[in-house]
This record gives structure tokens, sequence and C-alpha cells, in this order.
């Protein structure tokens, strides 16, 4: 394979001079520019875009580091970090951790060995503090509210929409809400905010049988309208717009009453089935996250989560 000294030797002029041709640069008589592309275009010669990335500092790419893809959030999530990404002329690498915390130390040592510009954490299993330490070697974004953790981060308000949501609900006279979500209370910051949103509007937590964690595709909807029959709901709150579609299936399938749904990010399911939803702009964040990642400074991103209310026929449970 030519390199910049095959070229230099046999166009007869010096290494430095060929590399201002090579890079496009300026102080390049024209008469030696076109002497020595004749030479590149006879060696068929292409400079290496890792050896002028490692040159300049930067490798151009960003390691995303994400649990899982079977959850519409995290879908919508990678979908507004790649559009950025490929504005901004980026590459973002999918790193999959499964939350496994060894995993995710490897991917922070790789940012430490400068093989990434910079890291976005999805979710993460790791503490945010064994994060934060890492930030010396690079930017790092997670997508959620650190909290007092000086961390950049791109994520959504989402109290003001969840309080809205169980204000509405118990206006309407629902009592039974089921719940649907994605991990535990202690293990998801989601999980936290949804319950204690209850909490903050009905006084009391919800009974456990009326929550169903794990909750991440349309086949677990499904399987969670069949746990949920016998409880008798009298509204439920999904997770995801495809994962409360599958619950809603479960019910026509079996020539059920539907019970009145809302789900969460505003997907096309719930355009054509008419649910309710809670709009977090996940793909809004992602755009955000990814931009983050290419600053030096420490910056958060706050995006306002919304109540979408449609009309639909409303079918109680009995």
């Amino acid at each position: 394979m030519a390199n910049i000294h095959d070229i230099a030797r046999l166009s007869g002029f010096s290494t430095a001079t060929v590399s201002r041709v090579i890079n496009q640069q300026h102080y390049v008589a024209p008469s030696t520019r076109a002497a020595i592309q004749a030479v590149i275009d006879q060696l068929d010669y292409v400079p290496s875009t890792m050896a002028q990335n490692l040159s300049a500092g930067k490798t151009r790419t960003i390691g995303v580091i994400l649990p899982h893809t079977d959850h519409p959030y995290f879908e919508q999530l990678v979908t507004g970090i790649l559009n950025a990404a490929m504005a901004g002329n980026y590459h973002a690498v999918i790193l999959p951790s499964r939350y496994d915390q060894s995993l995710e130390q490897d991917y922070l040592e790789d940012l430490r060995r400068h093989a990434y510009d910079g890291l976005i954490f999805t979710s993460h299993g790791l503490g945010l503090c064994t994060i934060a330490k890492y930030q010396k070697y690079g930017p790092i974004v997670v997508c959620k509210n650190p909290g007092k953790i000086k961390l950049a981060a791109a994520y959504a308000d989402r109290t003001p929409a969840y309080q809205e949501a169980f204000q509405w609900m118990g206006n309407q006279g629902y009592s039974k809400i089921a719940l649907l979500l994605s991990r535990p209370y202690a293990q998801s910051a989601t999980s936290k905010l949804t319950i204690n949103s209850y909490v903050d509007v009905f006084g009391k937590r919800p009974a456990d049988e009326m929550i169903v964690y794990h909750m991440r595709t349309f086949e677990d909807g499904y399987q969670a309208g069949a746990r949920l029959v016998n409880e008798h709901p009298d509204f439920i709150l999904g997770n995801g717009d495809d994962i409360t579609a599958g619950l809603r299936q479960y019910f026509v399938d079996h020539h059920l009453p539907i019970p009145p749904l809302m789900d969460q990010e505003n997907q096309l399911s719930s355009r054509l089935l008419q649910m309710s939803t809670i709009d977090h702009h996940v793909t809004a964040i992602g755009a955000a996250a990814l931009k983050l990642a290419l600053r030096d400074d420490i910056a958060q991103t706050v995006i306002q989560s919304d109540l979408i209310l449609r009309k639909r026929t409303i079918v109680r449970y009995i």
C-alpha cells in the first residue's frame, strides 16, 4: 500500500509539500500540486482517516452506551443521537451494556485510552459518581437528571406531566390504576418519578399487584394484560406506546372490554389507536445528548414532557 514517502520519492518533492497537497492546504504552486496529484492518482493513494484523526487528536467518534434495544424509548433516543451525529459529520458507535457494570467500566477505560471523543450513557448500571470520575478523559453525557453530581446531561423533566396525568385520572374518577414500568423502583429513575408522582397526587403508593415491571416490548404488554385482567383496573398507564398496544391487544383477542389506557412516547401506535400519551420528546433528547458530547464544558439540556389527551371511545372495564 502506497504511503506519503512513496509519493514524495516518485514526485521528487518533500514529504511536507506532499502533505500540504494531500490535506488541501495553500502555499503550493499550481504546477507542483498538479505533479504531486498525478502521482497520487497513479498510486491510487487514499489518506488514512485514522491517521488524520490521530494527528488532529480526535477520533470523530462518540460511544453510545445502550442497555438494550427492545424498548421504544431507546429506539427513539438512538434515532436522535444518530441524526445529530450525521449532521455534525461524526460517527456514533453503539456499545451494548445490558446494565453490566464491568462492561460499562470497560467503555470508560476505552474513553481513557482515547478510543472515543466522548461517551453518552443512555442508561447505566454504574453509579454516577464512578462515571463522573472519567470526565477528565473526555466529555460524558447521561440521559437523566444527575442531581448533585456534576455531569453533562440531556433529559426530560417528566414530573409535571406525570402529575398532570394522574390528576386528570383522579378528576375522571379513576382510582384503581395499574402501572407498567421497565425496572423496579430502586433501579430506575423513571420508575421512581412515576410512582412518586402517583403518591403526590393520590397520597399513597399504588398497590403492588397493580404494578407490572420489566415491560419492554409489545409481547411484554400482552402478557401484562393477561396478568392484570384478574385485578380489574379501571385505568392503565403504560410505559411505551407499543407496550400499551400489546396490552390492549390481549383484551381485543379475548373479546374483553378494553380498559381506559394511556401510554408514553407519542409513537405511531398511539396515534393510530387514538390513545392518550405522555410525550417525553426522546428523539430531541438524543440529539441534545450528542451535541453536549461534543462540548468541552459541562452543560445540561432539559426538555419538558407533555401530556397529550386524545378523544376516543372509552369503555370502562367492569
